[in-house]
Formats: C-alpha cells, sequence, structure tokens
C-alpha cells in the first residue's frame, strides 16, 4: 500500500540550484492519494472542539478546504499581502531571502473560536508562525498545526513546538 510520501514527486533544483522542491501536486491529482492525506490530517483532530480551519496560501486552501468539508466546519484563508478584498490585520515575517506579509479579514475568526492551521510543508515555520500570530491577535485558538510534509533539518517544527503548538505532519523529508 502506497503511503503520502510515495504521492510526492521531487524536484531536484527548483526554484534555485541546490533546492530540492517536493512537489505535492502529484499527490493532490492521485484521488486515493488526495483522500489518504486529508484523512491522516484531519484524523488526529476529528471529535475534538474545533471551530474552524485556517489555511494558508496557497496549497493550505487545498488541504484546508478539503479537511473543513470533512469536518463540517467553516474554512479561513490566511493570504500574501494585497490578495483579500474587505478590511484585513496583517503580519510580516522572515524568509530564507527576505521579508513577507501575511493578512486575513479582520471578522474571519471570533474571539474564543478554536482552529485547526493548515498547510502542504513545514520548513522554517515562519509562515505557520505568522498565521498562529494572526490567529491569536482576534483572540482564537490554535488546537493544533497540520502539515503534509515536515523537513525537520530546517526547525519549523521545533519553532512552533517551542510555542506551545501541536504539531502533525504525515511525512518528513531529509534536507532542504
Amino acid at each position: 500500500m502506497k503511503t503520502v510520501q510515495d504521492y510526492i514527486r521531487t524536484i531536484p533544483d527548483f526554484p534555485h540550484e541546490g533546492i530540492m522542491f517536493r512537489d505535492v501536486t502529484t499527490l493532490f491529482n492521485d484521488p486515493r492519494g488526495f483522500r489518504i492525506a486529508i484523512d491522516q490530517l484531519l484524523h488526529p483532530y476529528a471529535g475534538q472542539p474545533i471551530d474552524k480551519v485556517v489555511g494558508l496560501e496557497a496549497r493550505g486552501f487545498i488541504l484546508g478546504g478539503a479537511i473543513a468539508h470533512q469536518l463540517s466546519l467553516g474554512f479561513v484563508p490566511i493570504r500574501k499581502n494585497g490578495k483579500l478584498p474587505g478590511k484585513t490585520i496583517e503580519q510580516s515575517y522572515t524568509l530564507e531571502y527576505g521579508e513577507a506579509v501575511m493578512e486575513v479579514h479582520d471578522d474571519a475568526l471570533q474571539p474564543g473560536e478554536r482552529v485547526l492551521l493548515v498547510d502542504d510543508l513545514l520548513a522554517t515555520g515562519g509562515t505557520a508562525e505568522a498565521g498562529i500570530k494572526l490567529i491569536e491577535r482576534m483572540g482564537a485558538q490554535v488546537m493544533g498545526c497540520a502539515f503534509v510534509i515536515d523537513l525537520p533539518d530546517i526547525g519549523g517544527r521545533a519553532k512552533l513546538e517551542a510555542l506551545g503548538m501541536d504539531v502533525h505532519a504525515l511525512c518528513q523529508f531529509e534536507g532542504d
């Protein structure tokens, strides 16, 4: 039986030389692989008191939307700066090559709501940390962070766990 990791394609030297890009589009493209991933991502949180699923741009939208549907919950996108039409709150974060800004509609979450944060890949943890900060600034509580892939050598899991987050990943790839 294939595992989630078996469905993920590795593309060397993308987007820069020396990077091994972990491509989840091959996972999404396969109905069995996609079902396995969604089921395994939501399994630890089934029956937990969660009010919303939050997905990080962009592949987190695909995963988060499917998980929200399966759990009969609402979905909230956290997007890159300038992509949302309504009033937003922003959070800057550091990338390996500079800084970026994530944002969410200021009324997307209510104080006290419990959320599951979802994305495809956990590397440095910068994007996820920005998402967590946005969620917490709105008065909501992160119940867990779910990822398809963890790159443990880069340190994102340790960063999120140091923030007190429960981190769930379906597979790991060594290196970057």
